[in-house]
């Protein structure tokens, strides 16, 4: 089994935030018939399900945690825990600000960049799980990334769903351990956009 995580924070009020596109990528991962509905279970929301892969249907568990963003890892642990998901079966989907808006990145382990959800999960799990990195761009100063991260996505932004999509319809790649192939397949799908978010008028 497959633990694939998004990470945000949960209420209306966050659900747009750039903060949030992880929960983002998973309500597009369990739209689809091959998961059940969406249950409470280890201080999150989840949906079981399954996704095809070359080598056969790989069975995920699908989470948004819902502790809130500083204390991501309390649920992450709990599920893993449950199922004996080791840190390499783990994929957690998150925000990114040293990637420019559009971009993605895979990764396996790493630091966390001041990421205080990825901080959480690391001083459960350790560092060693992997890490889809969802661009959402730099306001350009240290003091205005709180709000940046905070604030909803422009209305212009329409490569946030393209790029949800992308990685959820090659994430057979990443199930198989294809880093490579799935972030050149998600690029792809959904190419970044040529426009800088922070220059448009919402």
């Amino acid at each position: 089994m497959f633990l694939v995580v998004g990470l945000g924070n949960p209420g209306t009020q966050y659900a747009k935030n750039r903060h949030n596109i992880g929960f983002m990528f998973i309500d597009r991962l369990i739209d689809s018939p091959d998961f059940g509905p969406v249950r409470k279970k280890f201080q999150s929301e989840v949906a079981e399900g399954s996704v095809d892969t070359p080598k056969g249907p790989a069975k995920i568990l699908a989470m948004k945690p819902q502790t809130f963003m500083n204390l991501s890892g309390n649920a992450v642990l709990e599920a893993a825990t449950f199922y004996k998901i080791k840190p390499d079966h783990i994929l957690v989907f998150h925000d990114e600000l040293d990637l420019a808006p559009g971009r993605f990145r895979l990764k396996m382990g790493g630091g966390h960049a001041g990421h205080n959800g990825l901080r959480s999960i690391m001083g459960h799990l350790g560092p060693n799980f992997v890490r889809g990195r969802m661009g959402i761009g730099h306001p350009g100063q240290k003091e205005l990334v709180h709000s940046w991260v905070l604030s909803d996505f422009y209305k212009a932004e329409d490569w946030v769903e393209r790029l949800c999509d992308a990685c959820v319809k090659a994430l057979p790649l990443a199930l198989l351990g294809e880093s490579e192939k799935y972030m050149t397949e998600v690029m792809r799908l959904s190419p970044a956009p040529k426009f800088d978010p922070k220059k448009v008028v919402q």
